[in-house]
């Protein structure tokens, strides 16, 4: 992975397992790697990998089971919340963006509407 180095480390990665969780490549109820071996699969330091597990505790998105290890919600409803935080944090995204070059919402959904014709 390679990191923007304008946004803290643990938080792109938070946002990485976030994404795989919400695509379906991390399933509700996985075990999630130790800090070490996230660590070395994403090559950060092991407090950095530590941290993203006590961001993703924090959020709901993961607890830890003494002596057993770390593990994603089993909570359907918290993983489809989270799908829909993150699509809204892109659509802001994008309609800034789209704004601050003087297209409209309207101009933008025509603009996505013909590029998903190509």
């Amino acid at each position: 992975m390679e990191f923007n180095p304008q946004v803290p480390i643990y938080l792109q990665v938070v946002t990485s397992i976030k994404r795989d969780i919400v695509i379906g490549q991390l399933k509700p109820g996985d075990k999630l790697p130790s800090v070490r071996d996230l660590a070395v699969s994403y090559t950060i330091n092991p407090n950095t990998a530590g941290r993203v597990y006590t961001e993703l505790e924090a959020e709901g998105i993961c607890f830890t089971r003494r002596g057993l290890g770390t593990f994603i919600t089993e909570d359907k409803e918290r993983v489809e919340q989270m799908k829909e935080e993150m699509a809204k944090e892109l659509t802001d995204h994008f309609l800034d963006g789209m704004k601050r070059l003087g297209i409209s919402p309207q101009e933008a959904i025509n603009i996505i509407k013909e590029r998903e014709k190509c």
